[in-house]
């Protein structure tokens, strides 16, 4: 157990440090803790959903590892998610993907194109109890109808159509969703469309692609209950040399068409960087999502850790005044280690780059800047990567009433013996 008069006399000495650059640690906590992550449901089940008992299947993705414990059932994933949230200072949100609807037993095979939110009940309930905000996905991979690489923008029109139809079912879900919980649920599309090598006619399936997001949000949608968005890739597993849905694409789509742009930091070339495209394209649009994971090569899907371009997001969205207008979601699928860790690990350090970004002394920053005082700028921020700010991120962890440092994953490791370990 944490020594919790040491916590607080180690935060009151790093208050006094802050004060000094004229940073409100209080103020900085507050505002962290009215900040949301939306945790995603598919990293307990490694992308799994509740369709058929095989689990994920096609459409470039693949969770590696084997990792005993994996959750099985709804049941199973929401107590998983309900113990990582436990561990997670503040309130949050849960994500969630279509293939995880729960169609009641005796009856007949509901598909995706007639998916209501009579099929997701259970989990707005359980949001409910819980407390929580939810968001949603379109789930447009692992189908039959996706086996030629292609959704909506494929050349056969009974393909095209049904996944046109699962996009308008999916946002009538987020909307009652949306309504229910009195939040609004930002519903998400992202499509694997695209070929494996150099095609001869690019501009066909975006046409099509463009003609079938027309026809999915065609019917306006109250904001207060819906938030729509789509979501780019730069490639993929079987989509190496051209993806449908790019990130030019969809920016010029998100911008026409005044909806929310996600940016998955694991989407881009290894090169380029998410902190350095929010300040632009939110000169153009009044929201985006950021699905935040960490891209391992050609892997996209990586646990989040306290990275270098993790905390210069956190800056970005803190210095330019975004927080109020960025939804921050997870997306990572790692089946290689305790999967309600992984939750924890992501989620905790994407909260403690926010924290570190709201504890620096931005206005000071700026006018060094505007001054051309580059050498203060410089001299200033590499100071402060030795600011005491893991004082104060234990400090807002005790305040919160979870687990401070590293005593976290004790109570994983016991939720484990008790519970996944006993999954087979």
């Amino acid at each position: 157990m944490s020594d919790l008069k040491g916590i607080e006399k180690t935060y009151e000495a790093a208050k006094q440090r802050y004060s000094e650059l004229g940073v409100d640690t209080e103020k900085a906590i507050e505002r962290l803790r009215k900040t949301a992550i939306s945790l995603h449901c598919w990293q307990g089940d490694d992308v799994g959903g509740f369709e058929t008992s095989e689990g994920l299947s096609g459409g470039g993705l693949v969770a590696t590892g084997a990792y005993p414990g994996k959750a099985r059932t709804p049941d199973e994933l929401r107590g998983d998610i309900e113990k990582a949230m436990s561990l997670i200072p503040g309130r949050h949100r849960l994500n969630l993907h279509a293939m995880y609807a729960e169609i009641r037993q005796g009856r007949s095979k509901v598909d995706r194109n007639e998916l209501t939110a009579e099929h997701f009940a259970a989990w707005i309930d359980w949001a409910k109890g819980n407390g929580l905000g939810m968001d949603f996905n379109g789930t447009f991979f692992s189908h039959p109808k996706a086996e030629s690489g292609f959704t909506l923008s494929s050349a056969d029109e009974g393909i095209r159509r049904f996944w046109v139809e699962h996009g308008i079912a999916c946002r009538k879900i987020g909307a009652a969703m949306g309504k229910e919980l009195d939040t609004a649920c930002v519903t998400n599309l992202w499509i694997p469309d695209g070929y494996k090598d150099i095609p001869a006619d690019r501009k066909g399936p975006r046409q099509r692609l463009r003609k079938s997001l027309d026809e999915i949000f065609a019917e306006k949608i109250d904001q207060n209950s819906l938030l729509d968005c789509v979501e780019s890739k730069l490639f993929g597993i079987g989509s190496e040399c051209y993806v449908v849905g790019s990130h030019e694409f969809y920016l010029g789509y998100a911008v026409r068409n005044n909806i929310l742009l996600c940016l998955d930091t694991g989407h881009f070339h290894p090169t380029e960087v998410v902190s350095d495209k929010i300040s632009s394209v939110m000169e153009f649009l009044d929201r985006i999502l950021l699905h935040v994971s960490r891209g391992v090569r050609w892997d996209s899907d990586h646990v989040v850790i306290l990275s270098d371009e993790l905390r210069a997001i956190a800056e970005e969205l803190v210095r330019g005044d975004y927080l109020e207008r960025v939804h921050i979601g997870l997306d990572f699928f790692d089946a290689s280690i305790n999967r309600v860790a992984a939750w924890v690990i992501g989620s905790r350090c994407m909260l403690k780059a926010l924290l570190i970004a709201l504890l620096e002394p931005t206005e000071k920053l700026r006018e060094m800047e505007m001054s051309g005082d580059f050498t203060s700028r410089l001299a200033m921020l590499e100071e402060l990567k030795t600011m005491p700010f893991g004082a104060v991120w234990d400090y807002y962890c005790s305040k919160m009433d979870v687990p401070v440092g590293p005593d976290w994953l004790k109570e994983v490791r016991d939720y484990e013996a008790r519970v996944t370990s006993l999954r087979m």
